[in-house]
């Protein structure tokens, strides 16, 4: 420790010095500190051990660009030789005993079993609170169940409420577990909202890390400003009285470079400002590009041109253009600039680097930008705190809050940072308050067995140890933990119905009646059930019934109208059609719109192709609909459930009134008790199933994945296939579909551009939920090959329905004209046109999605036995590889 702090310019805070302690005492560590506390510190102590004993140490992180980060500082500490790099896209000097790489490398290795891992005595798990992600969060947990006990674990985290439950399951995976937390920020974060032009402190107090009440001053001048906005609200406009349609109506909030110039003025900048849509802060780049908005220091102009010219030189001219080089140039020369994912890497690059050296001062970005990237800044703007998660507009959680916040205050730069949020009309200060002062950040699990994990663990281990395995696992430690509270639920109940029993001791037979009261009611649900189930069969029936050119008139939802069929259903289990409304939306209707059976009342006769992408298609279809002179006729209703011609429901019926309790005077005050006593056992009996599905549930869901592997030949009982051996070389969402598509053939004989764009469907994600058809795809045998594969993953979802297991995600053909051009050598211009007319592809998920299609792609030779398959998938690979996708390939 003496010789590693003496190579620090700094002194090692209180935290750093225990956490560096344990791990010098040989134990593992878990330490959880805020952004920017300094926690890499003991990631670089453990690089420190292993060099100095001659073993290797792995530094881990979550995410490409952080590993290219950590390489690039390593290399500038221990020198080119010391050090490599490896992250999927590139290998550098992979025999170093310094390797840098992202966590699905290391896990991937463990299967493999690769020589690389001897030799190996420390491993940092950068991010590690990265295991809570719902998509990749299962690789952790992995890691860390299956490093070698003799390995030291580094773990980091950022600051989570249960840090304690956390280091508790790895001390009982992994052994003597030191946990190291520190909730004080090393800069601290002072609150601030801007209301209009005026900056208020959002805390009556001298002291940020103790702040609970709001500051006065603000409150009063939020109530004025809310009694001015509502008697303008109600002030007539444009000759129409009356008030407004919703609260804040009309109010018009200060303009961003408004804001950035009041920031600059009180000497908050550097600021980053989140902005939770991409399209959000382009339009924010482009409001301050409007203005004479100028952040840029006199003399910068050359720096900024160089650090530009270093990360874009090699981009051809003609690309310029689509990808708005001019106007993002012109942004960087004037100190601002949009970050997020939706453009190319190698902007984004640009413009971390040119933050980071204060060359640019203003950046708008998506919350990405919070997850990893050393991007710090002096102060962070929120303009709000609701945002779009998929699916509806959220509030912001604390957790969320102090993520996005925590970038403020860059240390050894900043004496404080600052958090800045805007006020609107329906923003309520204590609503800013409660964010601020919240520090609950809990960390949960979201580890579930896969296809490609079950074959890998019973190859490493054999079924018995890898169902063990899977029980040691942080989610299963969770679930074991809450069945703790069931238990007391249960003996809370069980008192409960005891007392209940004792108050009925003298009124025979009430319980009894009771039971059988119970009884017709739950008769009754069940015929209602069995209808409702009945309704939705003939309604699947309806809807796969239906045929190109059918104008149906569909019932409910959001779609309720007129609409033609484009396309028929295609899965009879789950029938899907694409219409075009009246409305001129197209995409697939599915029960939920159609709870009733709908058929057919008309026809309209459609184009051999219809691209329905296209504005202009939808509404010219839209309109020929409308001219059939076809009305929607009266909603059918659902039908009553039969329950008066039910048997069981009728004798239920004669029991109870035939029952001596029935003409009892007291009946229904004891029928109170009883249904107390009744509801009681119930829910003592649900706790209790509770318990059993909670307990081993893990080890369940294996055997269920198990089960279904072993009727498709990819298990011998407890023995790996040959099937299952290349099963257990696909890492992807998809991997049974990439599995079976590759045993049955599918994607044999095709063209280097055609299975770039059949393979795409399995990692492609569409930002909308619009459905994507190859009514026009490009070419017939990526057509066929394509509905061949989109048939393998109808046939798995059906398995695993049977199976009660998580469906794979369906694919998605979204990407495959994209592509399929790109491959063939077509210019970017021509590429991102055919993405989604309403919502184009952008160069940064065009780059994006295409190394994702690299990424499989360069998975098949080790998945296949066919060699010209495999030496397509490499030619795949190399065509897709040019232009902006080689550069900044990390």
């Amino acid at each position: 420790m003496t010789a590693f702090a003496a190579g620090l310019d700094f002194e090692l805070d209180g935290f750093q010095e225990r956490a560096c302690a344990a791990l010098a005492d040989g134990r593992d560590v878990l330490v959880c500190a805020p952004t920017g506390a300094g926690k890499t510190v003991v990631g670089e102590f453990a690089v420190h051990l292993a060099l100095a004993a001659g073993s290797t140490c792995f530094y881990t992180t979550p995410i490409k660009a952080l590993s290219n980060q950590k390489f690039a500082d390593f290399v500038r500490r221990y020198g080119r030789d010391s050090v490599g790099l490896l992250t999927g896209d590139q290998s550098i000097n992979p025999s170093a005993p310094v390797l840098v790489m992202t966590t699905e490398v290391l896990r991937n290795m463990i299967y493999a079993g690769s020589d690389t891992l001897r030799g190996l005595s420390h491993v940092v798990m950068d991010e590690v609170h990265y295991l809570a992600d719902r998509f990749r969060g299962a690789v952790w947990e992995e890691v860390i169940l299956h490093l070698p006990a003799d390995v030291r674990l580094i773990s980091l985290s950022a600051t989570v409420s249960n840090a304690e439950e956390f280091g508790a399951w790895l001390t009982t995976v992994r052994g003597d577990t030191a946990v190291v937390l520190d909730e004080v920020r090393p800069v601290p974060l002072w609150q601030h909202v801007l209301v209009g032009r005026r900056l208020f402190d959002l805390f009556q107090t001298d002291d940020p890390t103790a702040a609970t009440i709001v500051a006065a001053d603000l409150v009063r001048y939020v109530k004025q400003r809310e009694e001015l906005e509502q008697a303008n609200s109600w002030a007539p406009r444009r000759g129409r009285p009356g008030p407004s349609a919703q609260r804040g109506r009309g109010y018009r909030p200060l303009p961003r470079p408004d804001v950035l110039a009041l920031l600059d003025q009180e000497g908050l900048l550097p600021a980053i400002t989140f902005v939770f849509s991409r399209q959000g802060c382009d339009a924010a780049l482009a409001q301050c590009l409007r203005s004479r908005l100028d952040l840029a220091a006199p003399d910068s102009a050359e720096q900024i041109d160089a650090v530009i010219t270093a990360h874009t030189g090699e981009l051809p001219r003609a690309d310029l253009e689509v990808l708005g080089y001019w106007e993002w140039r012109e942004a960087l020369l004037r100190g601002i600039a949009a970050h997020h994912a939706g453009m190319l890497p190698a902007f984004r690059h640009t413009v971390e680097e040119l933050f980071v050296r204060g060359l640019v001062r203003a950046v708008f970005a998506t919350e990405t930008l919070a997850l990893g990237i050393n991007m710090p800044a002096r102060t962070v703007v929120l303009e709000r705190l609701v945002k779009f998660n998929g699916e509806a507009h959220v509030d912001l959680t604390p957790g969320e809050y102090t993520q996005l916040t925590g970038r403020a205050g860059r240390r050894g730069i900043d004496v404080e940072g600052h958090a800045v949020v805007l006020w609107q009309p329906e923003l309520a200060v204590s609503e800013v308050a409660g964010l601020a002062s919240t520090r609950t950040y809990p960390l949960r699990s979201s580890f579930r067995p896969s296809y490609n994990m079950a074959v890998n663990l019973v190859a490493r281990v054999g079924t018995a140890a890898a169902r063990e395995l899977l029980e040691r696992s942080f989610a299963q430690f969770q679930a074991d933990r809450s069945v703790v509270g069931l238990v007391r639920g249960i003996d809370r109940n069980e008192a409960r119905v005891a007392e209940l029993r004792a108050q009925l001791a003298d009124a025979d037979g009430i319980v009894e009646y009771v039971g059988l009261r119970a009884r017709i009611r739950d008769r009754e649900r069940q015929l209602r059930r069995r209808d409702r189930e009945d309704q939705r069969g003939a309604a699947a029936t309806a809807l796969s019934q239906l045929r190109r050119g059918d104008v149906v008139a569909v019932p409910a939802g959001r779609r309720a109208g007129l609409a033609v069929v484009l396309e028929p259903a295609g899965q009879p289990d789950d029938p899907r059609p694409l219409v075009l409304t009246a409305q001129r939306w197209a995409g697939r209707i599915s029960i939920a719109d159609a709870p009733v059976p709908i058929v057919p009342i008309g026809r309209l006769r459609l184009p051999k192709h219809v691209d329905h992408r296209q504005p202009r298609t939808r509404r010219d279809l839209a309109s020929a609909l409308r001219e059939t002179g076809l009305t929607v006729p009266r909603s059918t209703r659902r039908s009553r459930a039969g329950t008066d011609g039910d048997d069981e429901l009728a004798a239920l019926r004669r029991a109870v009134r035939a029952h001596p309790a029935h003409t009892r005077p007291d009946r229904e005050e004891l029928a109170r008790i009883g249904e107390r006593y009744h509801r009681a056992m119930r829910e003592t009996e649900h706790l209790r199933e509770q318990v059993a599905a909670t307990t081993d549930s893990l080890a369940r869901t294996f055997d269920r994945i198990l089960a279904l592997l072993r009727e498709r030949n990819y298990l011998n009982g407890d023995e790996i296939t040959p099937a299952g051996r290349r099963l257990a070389r696909i890492y992807t969402e998809s991997d049974l579909v990439v599995a079976e598509c590759l045993r049955r053939g599918l994607w044999r004989n095709l063209t280097a551009a055609d299975l770039a764009a059949v393979v795409s469907v399995l990692v492609f994600e569409s930002r909308t939920d619009d459905a994507h058809t190859l009514a026009e795809g490009p070419n017939d045998a990526t057509r066929q090959a394509v509905h061949g594969t989109v048939e393998v993953w109808s046939q798995l979802r059906a398995d695993e329905r049977r199976h009660h297991l998580p469906a794979t995600r369906e694919p998605d053909l979204g990407f495959v004209e994209p592509v399929h051009r790109w491959a063939r050598g077509r210019p970017l211009v021509d590429v991102l046109a055919a993405g989604d007319a309403r919502r184009p592809l952008s160069a940064g998920d065009f780059v994006r999605w295409c190394r994702q299609v690299i990424d499989l792609l360069d998975q098949l030779p080790d998945a296949t036995d066919d060699r010209q398959l495999a030496q397509t998938a490499t030619a795949a690979i190399r065509a897709i590889r040019r232009g902006v996708v080689a550069i900044d390939a990390g």
